[in-house]
């Protein structure tokens, strides 16, 4: 574990820690660093294996329902995997929630494709370990816009303001019922979690001492 003793203070770090926020929020570099910092190992969706992502990116409509399947099918494959191996190794980051997948599928497919989806998402019975700790990251949609350029991954360029705008809304409204989890919700929109050690270092202390209910973190408190 990399984090010195001044960090801990004799607190133990959650078990099983999930990310999770709309595209360009930073969430699979938050779970990164985390992960590093934990000497935890990363349990990533590796979106870039998608091979319909692209295609989706220019043309939401045409290939969403297969972007939505692969997706689907990856994420219980790598939750299938953690519960056999937990035993062994519980602890870890995940830089997503497989109780999002229907939010995607929610704004992305017609009625008639949202129909199989959810046959097919009945069907696989996900038995997913529950995170000891999720980490919400919130941000405007003009951020997202500014990370996402940023960035510059080719096959995001294509996205939308419209699309990113109706993404924050359904994870803000699936993150105000959210219980099944001690849950902390960031604002990520004025903090840099990618470079920022200082930022980084005030969410750890924050997080090593929630073991239930709902917390906010807001960097603009802490000086």
């Amino acid at each position: 574990m990399s984090t010195d003793s001044h960090d801990l203070r004799g607190r133990t770090p959650p078990g099983y820690i999930a990310v999770e926020g709309p595209i360009g929020v930073g969430k699979t570099t938050l779970a990164r660093r985390l992960a590093e910092h934990f000497a935890y190992p990363l349990l990533s969706e590796d979106a870039h294996e998608n091979p319909f992502l692209e295609r989706f990116y220019r043309n939401r409509r045409e290939a969403a329902l297969a972007t939505q399947l692969f997706f689907l099918f990856q994420r219980a494959q790598k939750l299938g995997d953690l519960r056999q191996e937990d035993i062994f190794a519980p602890n870890r980051v995940a830089d997503f929630l497989i109780e999002k997948d229907p939010l995607f599928a929610r704004v992305n497919l017609d009625s008639d494709e949202h129909q199989l989806y959810q046959r097919v998402y009945q069907q696989l019975q996900i038995d997913a370990p529950r995170p000891d700790l999720v980490i919400y990251l919130q941000a405007s949609t003009e951020i997202l816009e500014e990370r996402i350029e940023k960035r510059g991954v080719a096959a995001e360029q294509a996205i939308d303001r419209t699309y990113l705008e109706r993404l924050n809304e359904v994870y803000s409204e699936f993150f105000l019922y959210y219980d099944d989890a001690p849950l902390l919700i960031v604002n990520a929109s004025e903090i840099d979690l990618a470079n920022g050690d200082q930022d980084f270092r005030q969410l750890v202390d924050y997080l090593l001492d929630i073991r239930s209910g709902r917390h906010y973190f807001n960097p603009t408190f802490f000086g």
